[in-house]
């Protein structure tokens, strides 16, 4: 059967279980003839207005908190496009013939959002399984135990949601103090010698958002040179980002003196040996000439970075790959090449979050890289780097950090 046959309307009012479509202003898009029945309401009482216009809290329980609880769900779902699975609510209704009284009820809640093309939330799916029943039994001689039963599961669900705020909040201090410690370690956009560049950083969706993607630009001693590097550690959190910052501080201060970039790499990868959490990290760098129009790179198991010629022209700079920085448990010289550039060539390096994507060949997404980049061959660094991002990455972000420089050299 063809998508084109089904008819979603009527598999969505058919759902079994009390479902609702809401929008981002959480005003009732649509509901199914189980929620209708569930609720004792009738559509045009529910369809266009607001959820909390529709189900308001009893005000004759003075500590309710089912609607904030459930206003703070949809919240989340909007903010972070992700489903929140709630812990059971509370959530008296008020009698549809009887104003002013209401009806003590137990819900099971579950929120998930619909998303746009462009990653955006669009929709609320608001799911509610009633478990009034479940919990409480009125009358006959098991009523006091049953009465206890339910005072023990509502106060063990309260005790529930409120370790998953705490959760939550311990999650986000996390995540702004690994955000703080990732950009106060990564320089920001700079000319290079006279060399214009653009750098960007887009953490990963999900998780915590901060994995160990980094990049460096240095002026180099001894001629008109510079270095461009990037590089990429396993791991999330703060312990990922402490990692990221060593490394990146060690080749720094390697690529002033090395002769090139594999012996920059070389000692990178011995130093990579003694850091805990430095395992399968990969860098790759890139000594920029302008007095010989050249460029020497080195890679230790990183993606390749790419140069387009002022004609128009891709190279992907892949001659000398070798292994991530602790791969050999006694180190090896690594190798270098060297390719030539003219005027107005650009220099372009970043980490696999750009182009690897689950379940396809990297080539695929080495393609749209190149295609990306002749497509904006012409634009300035800045642009240049905001059209790349906006063409490889996914609408609603990708799941693997990425770090992107443009050198226009």
């Amino acid at each position: 059967m063809n998508d084109t046959e089904i008819d979603y309307a009527a598999v969505f009012k058919g759902l079994p279980g009390m479902v609702a479509l809401l929008t981002p202003e959480l005003v009732y898009a649509d509901v199914n003839e189980d929620f209708l029945r569930g609720a004792g309401r009738k559509r045009e009482q529910v369809v266009g207005h607001h959820i909390f216009d529709v189900f308001p809290e009893n005000p004759d329980n003075p500590t309710a908190e089912g609607m904030r609880n459930v206003e703070a769900s949809m919240r989340r779902v909007l903010a972070t496009g992700e489903r929140d699975t709630m812990a059971l609510q509370r959530y008296d209704v008020e009698y549809p013939d009887r104003p002013g009284q209401w009806e003590e009820r137990y819900w099971s809640p579950v929120n998930a959002p619909v998303l746009g093309p462009d990653g955006q939330v669009v929709l609320l799916v608001h799911r509610v399984e009633e478990v009034t029943e479940l919990i409480r039994t009125h009358g006959g001689p098991t009523g006091s135990r049953t009465r206890v039963l339910e005072a023990e599961l509502y106060t063990r669900a309260r005790e529930l949601q409120e370790l998953n705020d705490r959760l939550r909040q311990a999650h986000a201090r996390e995540r702004e103090v690994a955000l703080a410690l990732q950009e106060a370690m990564l320089p920001a956009r700079r000319q290079v010698r006279h060399q214009a560049a653009a750098v960007r950083y887009r953490p990963a969706v999900g998780a915590l958002n901060v994995c160990g993607d980094w990049y460096d630009l240095v002026d180099l001693v001894g001629g008109n040179r510079i270095g461009v590097s990037v590089g990429d550690v396993v791991g999330h959190g703060l312990a990922a980002a402490g990692v990221m910052g060593q490394l990146r501080s060690a080749l720094s201060a390697a690529s002033r003196v090395a002769a090139g970039p594999a012996q920059a790499l070389d000692v990178l990868g011995r130093y990579a040996h003694v850091v805990d959490g430095a395992e399968s990290a990969t860098a790759v760098t890139t000594f920029v000439d302008f007095d010989r129009h050249t460029i020497a790179y080195s890679s230790a198991g990183h993606p390749p970075p790419v140069l387009l010629h002022a004609d128009g022209r891709v190279e992907f700079l892949d001659r000398a790959t070798d292994p991530p920085l602790d791969a050999r448990p006694d180190p090896v010289p690594r190798p270098q090449a060297e390719t030539g550039f003219a005027d107005g060539a650009t220099l372009v390096l970043y980490t696999d979050g750009l182009v690897e994507r689950r379940r396809e060949d990297i080539d695929a997404g080495l393609t749209r890289l190149a295609d990306s980049l002749v497509a904006h061959c012409h634009d300035d660094p800045e642009a240049l780097a905001d059209a790349v991002l906006l063409d490889l990455l996914p609408p609603g972000g990708a799941t693997d950090d990425t770090a992107l420089v443009v050198v226009r050299l």
